[in-house]
């Protein structure tokens, strides 16, 4: 499967922004998609993730209440709507992909789309 992230920007803090990550080559109900994000100097880490079902989704506690991830299997599109947000989610965000159960850990994904630049200006 390839993933093409798209969406970011810059926004001011309490802004909103909604990253996409498209899927071709394959069909993502078979597969649970998870978004992470990187700042310089620091590892790529978990923010949310949707099992291939769609009866699961899981967050990291800092954008709990904040961030929605859904999917739309027509457009075999996954989506991660950020709703107040705050400088320090300034990240590059990165869509994955992988067949089985939803995990939060990125040595568990083994597809990967380029990055998108979010920028949270105070």
């Amino acid at each position: 499967v390839q993933l093409q992230a798209s969406g970011g920007g810059t926004v001011q803090t309490g802004g909103s922004l909604r990253l996409s990550c498209a899927a071709s080559g394959a069909d993502l109900r078979f597969y649970s998609v998870g978004w992470f994000r990187q700042t310089p100097g620091k590892e790529r880490v978990f923010v949310a993730a949707i099992n291939r079902n769609v009866d699961s989704r899981k967050y990291a506690d800092s954008v709990l209440g904040r961030f929605t991830i859904s999917r739309d299997a027509v457009k075999n599109t996954v989506y991660l709507q950020m709703n107040s947000l705050k400088p320090e989610d300034t990240a590059i965000y990165y869509c994955a992909a992988r067949r089985g159960a939803l995990l939060m850990s990125t040595v568990q994904y083994d597809n990967w789309g380029q990055g998108t630049l979010v920028t949270v200006s105070s």
